[in-house]
């Protein structure tokens, strides 16, 4: 045989070696061949476990169940109609920020939360802080939303903190709010809130039940 080939020969024998000391390794006695369990060497953190964990996050909400806004995680409250991952973390960052949201008003005033998706997710929304205060912005003084027609906002006197707790607007719309009142004097109407820029007729439509003129 020419030494080529018997090289060659020594090769492949020595491969076939190695390879049956791998499949032994791996096996446990009594298994057929080729019956080698690699997730069975894996730590509790598994990727079969992982994605048992995604699939249970992912499930659709069942009859009745109800997502606690006010302690839920991104991971549960993206699993709300509408709502996508990047809007459960716009939705924790802002609670992190400004405290519980404490009803469906302080959800209302997330960016990117609107009366349409409201409408979608309310049936679905718990809230474990209701009652509490809301605080519109760090540094800001805690501010309520007005409960009845006689407690509502004057328009033409209220603070910008005031403004920045109403549904959809928040510190910039309530400082634009302001500036304008203070170059075109007194608001006439609620109505005219509509002709500040940065308020269109949606954002005109949630804070309007919130506001008075006298």
């Amino acid at each position: 045989m020419p030494p080529a080939e018997r090289r060659a020969l020594l090769l492949l024998l020595s491969l076939a070696l190695v390879g049956q000391g791998v499949r032994w390794l791996a096996m446990r006695p009594g298994d057929a061949p080729g019956e080698v369990e690699l997730l069975a060497a894996l730590p509790p953190k598994s990727p079969t476990a992982h994605r048992d964990s995604l699939v249970a996050l992912a499930r659709p909400l069942s009859l009745g169940e109800r997502i606690d806004a006010d302690r839920a995680s991104a991971a549960e409250l993206a699993r709300l109609p509408k709502i996508g991952p990047g809007l459960a973390r716009t939705i924790v960052a802002y609670r992190e920020k400004h405290g519980p949201f404490g009803g469906p008003e302080g959800l209302d005033r997330v960016p990117g939360v609107g009366p349409g998706l409201m409408a979608a997710i309310g049936p679905h929304l718990a809230f474990s802080a209701v009652g509490q205060t809301l605080t519109p912005a760090v540094g800001a003084l805690p501010v309520r939303l007005p409960a009845s027609p006689s407690d509502r906002l004057d328009l033409n006197s209220a603070s910008p903190a005031a403004l920045d707790a109403l549904p959809g607007i928040g510190p910039a719309r309530a400082a634009s709010i302001v500036q304008y009142r203070a170059q075109h004097g007194p608001f006439r109407s609620v109505e005219d809130l509509g002709r500040v820029p940065g308020l269109g007729p949606a954002a005109l439509a949630r804070v309007r039940e919130h506001l008075a003129v006298p």
